[in-house]
């Protein structure tokens, strides 16, 4: 079992830093890219059509959509591109920008075959990752504003940009039933972080068990048993803190992916 603090101490205005180390951070983005092509690699014809969780995708437009945050930050002319491109459609349409952004990256991959994009996904995943590990000290400091609240460019890129691809693989998973990868030393690293920032979110007491190989038990509150007692598969749990699924109590309180 282990035991939670409540997180970062900050204000609503102090941008969130990623709490991971920054080799683990590194390891986890590299492996996570693998992953997921792996899991489009292993999609029947019938699983691209497959509705998800995602209304507005299939699983084909949110593959295209992963493919664009990897076009993305493959290549620094490209992000600037998207950047300039979601402004302008943002304001044009009135929508929020990462609402914006993955429209955009849907339709710029949408005339691409399935080999095609998998193979885009195999040859510039090196590449964003190497791009993440190399953001410079200055811009991983740099603060961004996401749906009212205040992130540093290191969270987003040591954080949400894994959590992004793996709460997509979860989202595949769910709606064609293939299998999902679960390990303690990836998938479990990952839910754990999840674990910790939902912890320092709400500040309660609360005794978690997340069951399957990517979960464990953690624990806040003085002694076992202290605040509510949770019991859930480990991926249930990102998708209730994703806001994919509803939760109760404590479980009302979400982190972004």
């Amino acid at each position: 079992m282990t035991t939670t603090t409540t997180g970062q101490h900050r204000s609503k205005t102090d941008p969130r830093l990623p709490q991971l180390q920054r080799a683990v951070a590194e390891r986890l983005a590299a492996t996570e890219y693998d992953r997921a092509a792996d899991m489009l690699e292993g999609l029947s014809p019938e699983d691209w059509g497959a509705q998800t969780d995602c209304t507005e995708w299939d699983v084909r437009a949110m593959a295209g959509h992963m493919l664009g945050m990897v076009q993305m930050l493959a290549s620094w002319p490209e992000m600037i591109r998207q950047q300039v491109a979601t402004g302008k459609r943002a304001k044009r349409e009135g929508c929020i920008p990462i609402d914006a952004m993955t429209a955009l990256q849907v339709e710029k991959n949408a005339g691409l075959s399935t080999d095609e994009l998998i193979a885009q996904v195999r040859r510039l995943a090196p590449k964003a990752a190497r791009n993440r590990r190399r953001a410079p000290g200055v811009m991983r400091k740099q603060a961004m504003e996401d749906n009212g609240e205040w992130w540093s460019m290191g969270y987003l890129f040591d954080v949400i940009l894994t959590r992004d691809p793996f709460m997509h693989r979860i989202d595949i998973a769910a709606a064609t039933g293939a299998p999902m990868t679960a390990t303690a030393e990836h998938e479990g690293v990952i839910v754990a972080d999840v674990v910790s920032e939902w912890a320092g979110r709400h500040g309660q007491a609360y005794d978690l068990e997340l069951t399957g190989p990517a979960g464990g038990r953690w624990q806040h509150g003085g002694h076992s048993g202290a605040g509510e007692n949770l019991t859930m598969d480990a991926f249930e749990f990102c998708r209730v803190l994703s806001g994919r699924a509803t939760g109760e109590g404590l479980l009302r309180t979400q982190a972004p992916f």
